[in-house]
């Protein structure tokens, strides 16, 4: 179930910032930050697992929380705080552009 979870809030940030980066800037911008996102997403899963798999056996915490949720988990915490720092620096970025024209 929070693997599921993990999945959908995925899901849904990949809808919202293929949609924002469609109207905002191009077709092209916008599927450059999708391939972004799935790219980090798969690796970073990849070594989340192989941390977790350091520290944890297959069964992780209890049935809710194997250590493929745990993994999970730990990339959705990294990555939060990764694309809140590049998507404000972006957004800092283009409101510096706007305000010099």
């Amino acid at each position: 179930m929070i693997s599921a979870f993990i999945f959908f809030a995925h899901l849904f940030f990949v809808t919202i910032i293929f949609t924002k980066k469609w109207q905002d800037e191009s077709l092209g911008s916008a599927f450059i930050n999708l391939a972004l996102i799935i790219i980090l997403f798969s690796v970073g899963w990849s070594i989340s697992t192989t941390v977790v798999k350091i520290f944890f056996d297959s069964k992780g915490l209890g049935i809710q929380f194997d250590a493929d949720a745990i993994s999970l988990t730990l990339l959705s915490i990294a990555e939060f705080f990764f694309y809140r720092f590049y998507y404000n620096d972006i957004n800092a970025t283009a409101d510096d552009k706007e305000k010099s024209q």
